[in-house]
């Protein structure tokens, strides 16, 4: 059979689906969390926060090898200096959402704008953070700088492992 123009089925399978859809409280879905809490555990942010300034650590210690005298050098501080272009603008984007969910106001629409002005303050201090370092710090080593930088901040792939 062919279909005409303008004809429509009169079977009204869009309106009743086959199967019944259940919306849960909220009470249910924490009994559920806490039925079965290995699958649905939390991970704190500030834990992936301890964690950048955990890997910023190791690195510098890693990097104290390789200056002349063993111990705190220019290495160590570039390292340093690296991690902490990544752990200071991520603690201030986590203290902005903090501070928006604490507010009286918390909607939907509040929250996202909280979360994109906290990711632009995270990209305006990384961006002045290094151009600061590059300016006041003209003896930096860019090296151990970025790679401590990458180390931490792909830190939070990690995070997925200890979940």
């Amino acid at each position: 059979m062919i279909p005409q123009k303008n004809h429509f089925s009169d079977a009204n399978e869009w309106d009743e689906p086959e199967e019944a859809i259940r919306v849960y409280s909220k009470e249910e879905i924490v009994a559920l969390q806490q039925h079965n809490a290995t699958n649905y555990r939390s991970l704190s942010p500030w834990k992936i926060i301890l964690a950048q300034a955990l890997i910023t650590a190791i690195s510098m210690l890693l990097w104290s090898v390789f200056g002349e005298p063993v111990g705190i050098s220019l290495y160590t501080q570039s390292a340093f200096l690296g991690g902490l272009i990544c752990v200071l603008p991520a603690t201030l984007f986590l203290i902005r959402l903090e501070l928006a969910k604490k507010s009286q106001r918390l909607n939907p629409g509040s929250f996202i704008a909280a979360l994109v002005s906290g990711e632009f303050i995270k990209i305006v201090v990384t961006l002045m953070m290094f151009l600061g370092i590059a300016y006041y710090f003209p003896g930096v080593l860019w090296v151990p700088l970025l790679v401590t930088y990458l180390l931490a901040l792909k830190c939070v792939w990690l995070a997925w492992l200890w979940r």
